[in-house]
């Protein structure tokens, strides 16, 4: 398996180079050269695997030539071990077709665990095979900051340095990651929104100078392929419980960075019977924008109750956009060139092919916590503000009341005790045991100014080896 960037002007790599890379020499995002499919035989015989076997059975492909079978097996083993439903994405009903499937049963109660405790494993064996050391730099808009650190903290070989946006994550997502210790652990919270902590992350991988030739950055945002590879999975575990490959489904997913639904969408290439995708979004609309009137046009950002959807570069959309262009690098290159300094749409006939797989909504704060407030009447069942907003999509947008429509639970509602009481509701959702003592545990972080050279020096004399 070779790994493409998508704006074709860096050479093909192999996993482990992926892995460690990020993003590509020319700026760009790695892809499969081809992608593996599986027949509706091969998918059927898949039913009642644990889902660490078939977490084995999908992502397999994908690394085979860099790690023996029994090896990447032990790994999975050990990531879905520590999630607390044996089930892992356990599904609940919330009516006649309609389901959650729920993400958030991990150590850091967010859909990111699936991926990042994936991630950290797969780096520790690669530096470890390697005698490598690597500084990660990822940016969080709430939630990949805390599931990175506590996937990753382990690691012998690497330093974290986790950028977000001062006082816009909720605080149970910035107390996750700053309560958790460790010499290797670094949070810093940029005096700006999380698109400036993106572009600071993107910047250094660009120009990874400031490291003085020492060591090398690795990626832990989605714009690592690794993060994709995982998530594919949990669309085939909800088909398979609810009757696929037989039947197709629909899945609502909330997203701001267009990752998460842009494994749904590789899982339908793969060859499970997906036939409606629902890109739910906030108030940070950009993609329902672009869906809906193929309009590419980046707005001022918001902050909503909905945090870790603030954001308005989604970067994983370039990996659509590779596809939509047929694989044209160069077409994709000029595209993303004109959309920094302007509205772009694209071919009419491009935008055609995307929306027969992709529809979109954008939902404000007051119908999420509408929802949550109705959910909870209707079912005693309590969902977090980015959830909602994926049911509210969902209900708006569904296409076919015949196919299951599933919606990607994302994260706990504890994270989000605002949301909660602003939807009306009494209820006080409750940190799990594990996290009881979050509130008094002591926090570990630095404010910087948003101001890339700041971030760079930060990060320049506090890593191990500096």
């Amino acid at each position: 398996m070779r790994y493409i960037s998508t704006r074709g002007e860096a050479p093909a790599l192999g996993f482990e180079d992926v892995l460690l890379t990020g993003l590509a020499t020319d700026g760009g995002l790695y892809v499969p050269e081809s992608l593996p499919h599986f027949s509706l035989e091969e998918i059927r015989s898949w039913r009642g695997l644990p889902y660490a076997e078939l977490a084995y059975k999908v992502m397999y492909p994908f690394v085979e030539d860099a790690i023996p079978a029994d090896d990447f097996r032990k790994m999975l083993d050990e990531t879905y071990s520590v999630f607390t439903h044996q089930a892992v994405a356990p599904l609940v009903q919330l009516d006649t077709n309609e389901w959650v499937m729920e993400l958030f049963r991990g150590p850091t109660l967010a859909f990111k665990d699936f991926a990042l405790q994936l991630l950290g494993r797969l780096l520790d064996y690669v530096l470890e095979k390697r005698n490598q050391h690597v500084v990660i730099m990822g940016a969080t808009s709430g939630d990949t900051g805390s599931a990175a650190i506590e996937g990753c903290r382990r690691c012998e070989h690497v330093d974290i340095f986790i950028l977000h946006p001062h006082q816009r994550v909720s605080e149970v997502q910035r107390r996750q990651m700053t309560t958790v210790q460790g010499d290797n652990i670094h949070n810093i919270a940029v005096k700006g929104n999380f698109d400036d902590c993106q572009r600071m992350v993107k910047d250094s991988f660009g120009n990874q100078s400031f490291l003085g030739g020492k060591t090398q950055l690795a990626a832990v945002n989605s714009i690592n392929w690794a993060r994709i590879m995982a998530q594919i999975v949990y669309y085939f575990q909800a088909s398979l419980a609810l009757g696929g490959p037989d039947r197709s489904m629909a899945f609502s997913v909330p997203t701001g960075n267009f990752g998460d639904i842009f494994a749904g969408y590789l899982a339908k290439k793969m060859g499970l019977p997906i036939s409606q995708l629902v890109i739910a979004t906030n108030r940070n609309d950009i993609l329902h924008r672009f869906m809906s009137g193929n309009k590419y046009e980046q707005h001022q950002l918001e902050h909503t109750l909905s945090p870790s959807m603030d954001i308005m570069v989604s970067s994983n959309f370039e990996r659509l956009l590779f596809d939509l262009h047929g694989r044209d690098g160069a077409a994709v290159k000029d595209l993303l060139e004109r959309a920094a300094k302007g509205p772009v749409s694209i071919e009419d006939y491009r935008w055609k092919h995307a929306r027969k797989l992709f529809d979109s909504d954008a939902v404000d704060d007051k119908t999420t916590c509408d929802t949550i407030r109705e959910i909870y009447e209707q079912n005693e069942y309590l969902l977090d503000p980015h959830t909602a907003i994926g049911v509210r999509a969902a209900r708006n947008c569904r296409r076919d009341s015949a196919v299951p429509m599933i919606t990607l639970g994302t994260a706990h509602p504890a994270k989000f005790p605002d949301a909660i009481a602003e939807s009306g509701l009494s209820v006080k959702p409750e940190l799990p045991a594990h996290m009881a003592d979050l509130f008094e545990r002591e926090e570990r972080y630095t404010v910087l100014d948003n101001n890339v050279s700041e971030v760079q020096g930060f990060i320049a004399k506090h890593w191990k080896n500096a």
